[in-house]
């Protein structure tokens, strides 16, 4: 990558990774900001590799942003690959789940995705007590 000289500012929190998006990519993942932590209200948002994440246990799932798509990061190739079926139509890219403006995931299949990954990750923490 070209130094251009200019400084790239990580986000702290998942408000300052918002502020520093196009507003029509910002609408995009503020509803699904809102149905991971209406499912998992105990979530612990924070920032890894740059992009907005949520921890349950363990990772749950992350969101994130490029120049041409939204992405939603299932932490899980096991369960991309169980899912299989579900996601017919959706742009996958190992664990990636990708969308564009105004071709939102499913509020259904969001809502499929999270719970599967808060049972993972509720089996790996029982397991490892």
């Amino acid at each position: 990558m070209k130094n251009t000289g200019a400084t790239y500012i990580s986000p702290k929190n998942f408000d300052e990774y918002l502020a520093m998006q196009p507003e029509e990519l910002r609408a995009m993942l503020v509803p699904l900001r809102s149905i991971i932590l209406s499912l998992a209200p105990d979530a612990v948002e924070s920032i890894s590799y740059q992009v907005p994440c949520f921890k349950y246990h363990y990772m749950l799932v992350g969101l994130g942003i490029t120049k041409d798509h939204c992405s939603l990061y299932t932490m899980s190739p096991s369960l991309v690959k169980k899912m299989k079926t579900e996601l017919k139509g959706v742009r996958v890219s190992g664990a990636t789940l990708h969308f564009s403006v105004g071709a939102a995931l499913p509020v259904s299949l969001i809502k499929t995705i999270v719970k599967a990954r808060m049972r993972e990750n509720e089996q790996k923490a029982h397991a490892k007590k």
